[in-house]
């Protein structure tokens, strides 16, 4: 699903024309994706904010949050590998049935495999620091950025969650609470989602607070979206948890 905003913008503001810092990502890399440059150049390497998408949308739309994020980070978002039948893409196919929603837990295990190797790619091609590496996914894309940091803690230094769910059947391994401790950890979800309720986000809550993660959560008074309130909390957040980490200077 695509994260909608009532004020936070499109992925088309997000492109400011020519001569801008957004470029179309280098297309020998594991997946397509979007690149936003720093606003300013630092002494040391930049941290690497990456965007991950919901079902049916592609990295467009994440994308349209970029001008919001701190203009510290290295910017990429995106598209998920699973091409969809009915447009779109997604880190997994998903069918209603009668039962409820099923997932195709293979594809995710698939595209999940796919995201350690292509941060690495971003890394050696953009030269971010590897030390500072954080991720905001929204829906689907909150689901495979929490696998990530549960199952490959050492390649990520934060997460936000928006409006997603526990994925636990992807998680084969308990995780390892060591690499864990004190991993800043932001989870959102509105009050009326009406696609993943927020007996979802409750859950994730409940999950991540028995493992030593330095959890935030917050419910708003929004359906399935990305809401003026939340974005700004994320914002906050992701400025936050970059001024913790060691060489997170503001100095030009």
């Amino acid at each position: 699903m695509s994260a909608t905003t009532r004020r936070a913008g499109t992925a088309a503001e997000g492109r400011r024309g020519k001569g801008d810092d957004t470029v179309l990502g280098d297309k020998k890399l594991s997946l397509t994706h979007l690149v936003r440059e720093p606003g300013r150049a630092g002494r040391t390497a930049p941290p690497l904010l990456l965007l991950l998408h919901g079902i049916g949308s592609n990295e467009d739309d994440l994308f349209g949050l970029a001008p919001y994020l701190d203009e510290r980070f290295l910017i990429v978002s995106a598209r998920a590998p699973v091409a969809l039948p009915y447009g779109g893409y997604g880190w997994f196919q998903i069918e209603f049935t009668p039962r409820g929603m099923i997932a195709d837990v293979e594809q995710a295990r698939k595209s999940l495999s796919i995201l350690p190797g292509f941060v690495d790619e971003l890394v050696e091609t953009y030269g971010p620091d590897r030390r500072r590496v954080y991720l905001a996914g929204f829906s689907q894309g909150a689901m495979m950025s929490l696998a990530l940091v549960l199952t490959r803690p050492e390649k990520i230094a934060a997460v936000a969650a928006m409006s997603g769910r526990l994925p636990g059947q992807v998680l084969e391994l308990e995780p390892d609470r060591e690499a864990l401790s004190g991993k800043p950890v932001l989870v959102t979800h509105g009050l009326y989602d009406p696609v993943l309720p927020i007996d979802d986000g409750r859950a994730v809550r409940d999950y991540l607070a028995s493992l030593p993660v330095a959890l935030t959560y917050r419910e708003y008074p929004m359906q399935h979206e990305v809401s003026v309130e939340s974005l700004r909390d994320v914002t906050r957040w992701l400025t936050k948890a970059l001024d913790a980490r060691p060489g997170d200077s503001r100095e030009e």
